[in-house]
């Protein structure tokens, strides 16, 4: 069965999508820098399983998904992602998500528990925990550097689309150091990047994060942002990630945030971007926790 094209909608904002077999939905959300081609190895393997796999362009990242708002707050993009599964016909969905995809999917989960079958986080930890634990692994600030660059509105996106956004290319090979990626993907994403406000809106989701008005200052906000995800969880790091350091991944996944559970595994051999690294291997994990939490 081949790789369809879709239209999603939310309002007033269009999200294509990539969508391959049939059966309970599983719904695939990219990162950053990224695009929904992102699950292209993962999407035959789910449909062969039996399932029907759609990978979702994120808010933002093509004309048609941008809000006039430019609001890229984690809560509204899940909302996207919770219309995604009705529009979609489901009554539930397993959600995987990787790198902002992963931290939109734990907010989704945790705000419509209900809704969802299992999560699966690639290469990025739970987001309120992550943004605590900054504080005491330096090397990991040093890592996430890049996050307090992006909030210089217009010099951001200069650097990022000079010499042929040279810059994507350089955060690809150093968030998976012993990897070398497709040229063909790179240039979709730089391709899509390259869209009329969509290197805007990608920083965007950066900016939204590191706004002084939603990061947790009091000690109410703090407990806020550690809030619980009620869905089952399978968070997946790859040995040599160089954008979230293994340890530090590790060190954010508390199985208190988890009451239905969690399963936490370190892929060798990979860096970021490791379920393309890792294909094969991240597949055979996938499928079996996916099985592991069939419909009721």
């Amino acid at each position: 069965m081949p790789i369809k094209q879709l239209a999603l909608h939310h309002g007033p904002l269009t999200f294509t999508a990539l969508a391959q077999g049939s059966g309970p939905l599983v719904l695939c959300l990219h990162g950053f820098p990224d695009t929904a081609r992102s699950y292209r190895l993962q999407l035959p393997a789910l449909a062969k399983a039996g399932y029907r796999a759609v990978s979702v362009t994120l808010r933002g990242y093509e004309p048609a998904s941008i809000p006039a708002d430019g609001r890229y707050s984690l809560d509204i993009i899940a909302g996207d992602i919770v219309a995604a599964v009705d529009e979609l016909g489901a009554a539930q969905a397993h959600l995987v998500g990787h790198d902002w995809g992963a931290a939109i999917a734990y907010t989704a989960a945790a705000s419509a528990p209900e809704r969802f079958l299992s999560l699966t986080a690639i290469a990025v930890p739970h987001p309120g925990r992550f943004l605590a634990a900054l504080g005491r692994y330096p090397r990991q600030l040093a890592l996430s550097s890049y996050m307090l660059f992006f909030q210089l509105r217009g010099i951001a996106e200069h650097v990022v689309a000079r010499n042929d956004y040279d810059f994507i290319r350089r955060l690809w090979r150093k968030w998976s150091p012993d990897w070398t990626p497709p040229e063909a993907e790179l240039r979709a994403v730089i391709e899509g990047l390259r869209q009329p406000g969509v290197t805007r809106a990608a920083l965007g989701y950066y900016r939204a994060a590191l706004d002084p008005r939603a990061l947790p200052y009091t000690a109410g906000a703090r407990r806020e942002a550690m809030f619980a995800v009620p869905v089952p969880t399978l968070a997946l790091t790859g040995a040599r990630d160089r954008c979230v350091a293994p340890d530090v991944f590790t060190a954010s996944m508390n199985e208190e945030d988890f009451p239905r559970g969690l399963v936490v595994r370190q892929i060798a051999d990979a860096g970021h971007f490791l379920h393309q690294e890792q294909a094969e291997v991240v597949n055979a994990i996938l499928v079996d926790w996916l099985g592991q939490h069939p419909q009721p």
